[in-house]
This record gives structure tokens, sequence and C-alpha cells, in this order.
């Protein structure tokens, strides 16, 4: 089965590595930048091409032979780039996580006969497929708390942060405005609101912040209390709300000595250098999920709780470990037809089919990504 990686970043090289271990599999991947591709070894059965992946001539020729695709572009290509791999017939599981509707499409992904397992990383991608399992075991949700980050294990001033994924989509979540649901409501606050400290073993105090990963749950599940938040080290937002409200992220052009720029360009160029994992840097993610809700007349809480690190041996950091392999484990699930639903599918509609559960987890734990499941019985 051919397979096309769409994006060689931080995460695309991972996932295209993984899938070419699997002898079910020929695999492409196709970048822009040319010293991203020349990362992957040589040795490898993977066919890499140089291609505008902004360009829809040249997606729509890559997608020619391809069975499943991986959108693994930045997020402001997203949309479009999904719509592209839709419109071309071909089954796809996204990690954009584009600022859009991804339901705009279910329409389109419909006629076409499509399966698109969208926003498949680990928040949102994990943290929607066990609320929506949850969900379907339940009688009744009443909450759904989804903590999440990605830190490096070295603290370095000023901002004790590396980005695990593509730096400009770091950005989005401290602009994105967030969404949540409380008592039935949706409710849209600014992101880096609502701070709280929360303590998690082996790691320590993290402060989070409200940030727009609750996504497709807040149409798709009916409880009347979910929310999610971004999980970095005390101090943290304040840095970034300074830099947000200072105008360092504003794409509106300004003029600086007759020259006109977007203060996200510049600001870019500053931060992106400090926040790049370099080789050798170690990182971790945390999450925690808490699903709470009655069954047979009982109050249940179910808690996973995850903590991955850099994988020293095959030199992977966390965030693509945890968010590449949930996805590469979903082209597995799509190609043993496990799961062939048409249409817009967020991971809580694989959650609701045990069996895909089940499967998915024990693959992730095959690789050392473990989700640790409490059950309690509330008063």
């Amino acid at each position: 089965m051919n397979v096309l990686v769409l994006g060689c970043g931080l995460v695309g090289r991972p996932m295209a590595l993984d899938l070419a271990n699997d002898e079910s599999f020929n695999v492409t991947v196709a970048d822009i930048n040319l010293k991203n591709l020349k990362k992957i070894p040589a040795t490898l059965p993977i066919k890499k091409m140089q291609k505008d992946l902004s360009n829809p001539d040249q997606i729509k020729s890559l997608l020619k032979k391809a069975d499943i695709v991986i959108n693994a572009v930045p997020g402001f290509m997203g949309f479009n780039t999904l719509r592209e791999i839709i419109k071309a017939k071909k089954n796809v599981v996204d990690i954009a996580f584009f600022p859009e509707n991804p339901f705009e499409l279910d329409e389109l992904a419909k006629q076409n006969n499509v399966t698109a397992v969208v926003d498949c990383g680990v928040a949102p991608g994990m943290s929607n497929l066990l609320a929506g399992y949850v969900n379907s075991i339940l009688d009744k949700t009443e909450t759904v708390l989804i903590y999440v980050g990605g830190l490096p294990v070295v603290r370095e001033f000023p901002y004790e942060y590396k980005a695990g994924f593509s730096p400009i989509d770091v950005i989005e979540e401290y602009t994105r405005p967030a969404r949540y649901i409380e008592n039935g409501t949706l409710v849209i606050r600014p992101a880096l609101s609502d701070p709280e400290f929360l303590n998690f073993d082996e790691v320590g105090t993290l402060e989070a912040f409200n940030s727009d990963g609750l996504r497709t749950l807040a149409i798709t599940l009916t409880a009347p209390n979910m929310k999610e938040k971004t999980l970095r080290y005390p101090g943290h937002i304040e840095k970034m709300r300074v830099l947000r409200e200072s105008g360092f992220f504003s794409q509106d052009e300004i003029e600086v000595n007759g020259v006109k720029i977007k203060p996200i360009d510049f600001t870019s160029k500053l931060l992106f250098p400090m926040w790049e994992l370099k080789e050798g840097d170690e990182e971790f993610t945390v999450m925690k999920v808490i699903v709470e809700g009655e069954k047979d007349k009982k109050k249940i809480r179910y808690t996973y709780n995850l903590l991955d690190r850099h994988d020293k041996k095959t030199n992977i950091h966390s965030m693509a470990r945890t968010t590449g392999y949930t996805a590469t484990t979903m082209v597995r699930l799509l190609a043993k037809g496990m799961f062939d639903q048409k249409g817009i599918c967020p991971p809580e509609y694989i959650g609701q089919k045990p069996e895909c559960v089940d499967f998915v987890l024990n693959e992730l734990k095959e690789k050392g990504v473990i989700y640790n499941k409490v059950i309690e019985t509330l008063k």
C-alpha cells in the first residue's frame, strides 16, 4: 500500500520512518525544504520529493499514486491541503490542526467516498479518542478535562520552552481564541487565560492556560462541561501575554524605516532559533484526560495519564512519538479496514469502537507510549 506523507518536519519525518519499517507500506515523503528531506537516512526505502505543498498542482501530482495520505503541513496550509486530498478521493489522516472547521469538508468527503481522520495527534487526537471512548461507556457524561504539554527537560532562560512541532503553530496556541463548554454553553475566552497550577508526578508543578484544543469535541459530545488547557513551566504565560499584547504576534503590517513588515515575521526570526530542538535536547510530553459522568446511577471518573520522554535509542523526540505514532497507528487502522466510516471523522468517532481503541492503545504501548487508566467511583 502506498502511503504519502505531506511534510517532513519535526513530526512528519518520524512518521515516515515508522511507516517505512513496516513491510506493508511503500512510503513517499514530500517537503519544500531539502534540508528536512536529507535528514532521512538513505538506507531506508523512502522516496523523497522536494515539492511546494502550498501549490495545489504539485499536491495533485503527488496524490495520483497514493492510497493513504498523512497531512502534516503547517496549520495555515492544512485546510486547503486536506480539501485537495479529499477531491483526489484519497483516505487521509490529518495532523495539520488548521483553524477552520473540518466539518465544512464533510459533505465533500462523503461524496468522494473518503475517510478523513482529522486532528489525529496527541491532543487533539488521543485526547478526543479517549473522551469519545469513555463517553460511549457512560450513561451520561458530565465533564471532560484535558491538560497537555510538551516541554524540555532542561529549563533555559528566558522561555524555558522548546517547540516539538511547527513553531508557527505554537504561536497559534497563544493567539487563537479558546473555546470551551461551561454549563452547556459555548464560551470563548482569549488564549493564555484562566491560569492554574497543577502538580504531576516525576515532573513537578506546571501552569495551565486556556487553548483551543477542545476543537471538534465542542460539537460532537454533549457533556455540559468540557475544557482543554495547555501546560508550560510556571512563568511562561505572562511572557507570552506580554508579547501578544505588545503586538509582536500581529499579522498586520507596520512600517519600519520605510520597510513594511509583519510583526509576527520579525518575532518568528527571533523566537524560533531559541525554541529549536537541537541535537541532544531532551523533552517530554505530559497529558491528563479526565472524564466524569454517570454509569448505572453511580458517579464515575476515568483518568488517563501519559508521561512520555525523548527516546534516546532512536533519538526521536517525545512530541513526534506521541503525535506522530498516533497518526501512523491510525494509518494502520485504516489499512486493515478496521474503520471505514466516510466523511470527516475526528478521533472521538473512532473512540466509539472498543476494538479500534484497543488496537490504537496496544500499538502505541508497543512503541512505549503508554496511557495509564484509573477508574474511580465518586461519592
